[in-house]
């Protein structure tokens, strides 16, 4: 063990920062390691434990290799790549002792495939035929459409996350009240959707929109759809892609990493994804899916094109029917900013290809509460209508209208604490004692200047939406009193994660330090200190004063204070050498005593 770790040492410290660094990232290394040297380094690279936590990253073709090392024979093109994984002897093609036992505990694969090579599977994936397209273009369809309607509640308010990075059933069970599927794993692939477009951000166990995705909700359909399958493949593990960017055919994702325990339930996942976006069909009856028309161009690695989706779904409409009962009726999907514009001022009753929408005095007050206007609602349905605004949703507006900012909230300049105010006493007294704002920890201004005021430590924009929320006629004001157009805020991209060469960068500069010194003095250090722990017998190489060199046979007892000490069997006595006398150590085995 102590040859390998040696060898090992030394090839590291020939490695360029970069390569260290990339090394330590896939190695899973803690950046905060607390390794002096490169010895320290090679050690815990060779440690049963790092071994095995590697072994399920390993892709089919390492695998292959790393098992045909372990016969004997020549791992082929992958022993680069295993040797930079510090799975191979520096030199050759020999395991080092850890990683030979945790191989022979390890099931075998099958011959090696090299991934990204579309010569992997000889057969092009079986084509979808007319009624199998219709159904994979009618559930892409259906896809974007929950996730726009999921990025909506999420824009209202972020999504609470458990600790395994996924929503829990309380949320998912509250987002299916506001219309979502009930399916708790069809809403789990539906958000992984969206995060892995950057529609949907996880933060500080919550998921929020990002910019990007309140952009994408303005998108018409088929370009929402592209966005989405980009995201997807550009999100796909490395090892299922192509070199042109495209991915590898579906039948061999399940094989790719075959020592990963939970591979099989990831790719099971994502498969589930690809049938979600319409870029794959049903299981047929021999358990094999078939490719859509518009799966081709993404899977070869080029942009994906919606015209051959869109033949296949309904056309979007930019007109919808007012009617006197306050509904509008939309004669097909509308489209998206449109939409997105109407669900603001009404609520979506139903949701197909052809949606229905209920005007209501708490809708209007949320519009109004939004920053939209009287006039502004009257243009755009106007506008949008094809058979006017009705007489009775005209009045309904006037009416919301002249109930908007009743409440209104700002800062108090002088104690920067956020103001409810509201001239309606019995309102107020009901914000005061609504159970759903109480989190706000609203209280009556004890000032003195203004008893019609209710006060917080909480800012004034999530007071704001709260009152919003809970369909109060609430404005948002300045500190001169005048009414401001309110913007709900979205999460920015989030930083990308920081390189390894980053990462990595002070635990690398430590070794490279180490390495300064003598290297052959310090790994003598760790044998004697590796023995000494041991109780091991060794031979040690002393230099005598007179310039010869003695071999002397000790049992290792004590190493510090830069002595070692141990008992001589031939002369059984004990001896304390200097560590700078000896020459060299090795094992009593090698000595053929």
């Amino acid at each position: 063990m102590s040859t390998h770790a040696r060898l090992l040492a030394e090839a590291l410290s020939a490695r360029t920062d970069d390569d260290l660094a990339a090394l330590f990232g896939r190695r899973e290394v803690r950046p905060d390691a607390g390794w002096h040297d490169f010895f320290d380094a090679a050690e815990a690279l060779l440690d049963p434990t790092s071994v095995a936590r590697v072994l399920p990253r390993l892709t089919r073709a390492e695998v292959a290799g790393l098992v045909a090392a372990a016969s004997g024979a020549d791992p082929g093109a992958v022993a680069d790549a295993l040797r930079t994984l510090a799975l191979l002897s520096p030199s050759g093609a020999t395991l080092p002792p850890t990683v030979a036992a945790a191989v022979a505990a390890r099931d075998t694969v099958a011959g090696p495939i090299i991934p990204g090579d579309e010569s992997v599977s000889a057969d092009l994936p079986k084509s979808a035929d007319e009624p199998e397209s219709a159904r994979a273009a009618e559930r892409a369809f259906t896809t974007v459409a929950t996730l726009a309607d999921a990025l909506l509640l999420a824009e209202e308010g972020p999504l609470a996350l458990l600790a395994g990075g996924t929503v829990g059933l309380s949320e998912k069970r509250r987002l299916s009240e506001r219309g979502l599927p009930e399916d708790p794993a069809l809403l789990d692939d539906v958000l992984a959707l969206g995060t892995a477009a950057g529609l949907l951000r996880p933060i500080e166990r919550t998921l929020r929109l990002s910019d990007a995705g309140a952009a994408w909700l303005r998108l018409p359909g088929p370009e929402r759809w592209s966005r989405l399958v980009a995201g997807f493949r550009t999100a796909l593990p490395e090892v299922l892609r192509t070199r042109n960017g495209g991915w590898i055919p579906l039948a061999d994702w399940h094989a790719e990493h075959p020592w990963d325990p939970s591979w099989p339930a990831r790719i099971d996942g994502l498969i589930r994804q690809a049938r979600l976006l319409g870029l794959i069909t049903d299981e047929s009856s021999d358990g094999t899916a078939a490719e859509t028309p518009w799966a081709e161009a993404p899977r070869r690695g080029a942009d994906p094109d919606p015209s051959a989706l869109a033949a296949y779904v309904p056309a979007e409409v930019d007109r919808i029917f007012l009617q006197n009962d306050l509904t509008a009726i939309a004669p097909g999907p509308l489209l998206p900013a449109l939409d997105l514009r109407l669900r603001g001022m009404a609520t979506r009753e139903s949701a197909s290809q052809a949606s229905s929408y209920r005007f209501t005095a708490d809708s209007l007050s949320t519009a109004l509460s939004s920053g939209e206007t009287e006039e502004g609602v009257l243009d755009f349905l106007e506008g949008l209508s094809l058979t006017g605004v009705p007489q009775p949703l005209r009045y309904l507006l006037a009416q919301s209208a002249s109930r908007h900012g009743q409440v209104q909230v700002g800062t108090d300049p002088a104690t920067g604490r956020t103001r409810v105010r509201s001239r309606d006493l019995h309102l107020l007294q009901a914000i005061g004692v609504d159970q759903a704002l109480r989190p706000l920890g609203l209280v009556p201004d004890d000032t003195g200047e203004d008893a019609a005021a209710l006060t917080t430590r909480v800012n004034r924009d999530t007071v704001f939406w709260a009152l919003t929320d809970e369909h109060y006629p609430a404005a948002l004001v300045d500190a001169a009193g005048a009414v401001e157009r309110p913007v709900r805020t979205t999460t920015e991209s989030a930083p990308p994660p920081p390189a390894d060469a980053q990462r990595y960068a002070a635990l690398i500069a430590r070794l490279r330090e180490a390495r300064e010194g003598n290297p052959d003095a310090a790994w003598l250090e760790r044998e004697l200190e590796h023995a000494a722990k041991q109780r091991a017998v060794i031979a040690v190489e002393v230099a005598m004063p007179d310039g010869t060199a003695r071999e002397l046979v000790l049992e290792v007892t004590g190493f510090g204070g830069g002595r070692v000490r141990g008992r001589d069997g031939a002369s059984d006595v004990e001896r304390t050498l200097p560590i700078r006398s000896i020459l060299s150590t090795r094992a009593i085995e090698d000595a053929g005593s």
